[in-house]
């Protein structure tokens, strides 16, 4: 909520002298900032490990490399890319709360992963959080990831967060099944992935 709500400071700020595009680009540059980019580099890093390892142990040696390969600087474009396109199709009054909305549920979306997966490295950035979260720890989580989605309209912020969940749910799928649990990087990616899907779900319309 921290997080959304500096993106979402900036986003207004920005907004009162500059376009709409570049205010968003100035909300997305400070999470940036603010995060170190730290789960950008765990989604490329994952990327990386799983577009060019075949088993367990190459995957885990390349998300562990500090440089990026083609296929992580690809998918990170395409990412930064495709969450600057959909924050700009929302309603302009709507992307403050969105950005928090946003940022909020997909660290749940990630937080998740601590329940539900088991950490496959005997060392590594996630290793404090090796044993997993408690219940009331993921309820305060939820708690907080939540609150955000009840200032966005009903229907709306329903298809956003079964978007963020089946991204989720697929990439948990593909960690389990190639790595047999998560890594640090892992989280990363699915937090980006889960709120790349989240502003996608919001701009849904059915009739």
């Amino acid at each position: 909520m921290i997080v959304g709500g500096i993106a979402a400071l900036v986003f207004v700020l920005s907004s009162l002298i500059l376009p709409k595009t570049l205010a968003v680009l100035a909300s997305m540059a400070s999470t940036l900032y603010v995060t170190g980019a730290f789960h950008e580099d765990g989604w490329s890093d994952m990327v990386d490990g799983f577009g060019g390892g075949w088993d367990k142990p190459q995957i885990l040696t390349i998300m562990k490399d500090s440089r990026i390969g083609s296929f992580g600087a690809v998918a990170l474009v395409i990412l930064l890319l495709a969450k600057f396109c959909a924050l700009l199709e929302i309603d302009l009054l709507l992307i403050p709360v969105t950005l928090i909305a946003g940022h909020a549920f997909s660290r749940l979306c990630a937080v998740s992963l601590l329940r539900t997966l088991e950490y496959v490295r005997d060392e590594g950035k996630s290793k404090p959080l090796a044993t997993g979260i408690g219940r009331g720890e993921l309820a305060f989580a939820a708690l907080t990831a939540l609150l955000p989605l009840l200032l966005l309209p009903f229907q709306q912020a329903i298809i956003g967060v079964v978007f963020a969940v089946l991204a989720t749910l697929w990439l948990a799928r593909m960690f389990k099944r190639r790595i047999g649990g998560y890594t640090g990087d892992c989280l990363g990616a699915t937090q980006q992935l889960s709120e790349v899907a989240f502003y996608c779900g919001l701009l849904c319309r059915f009739s």
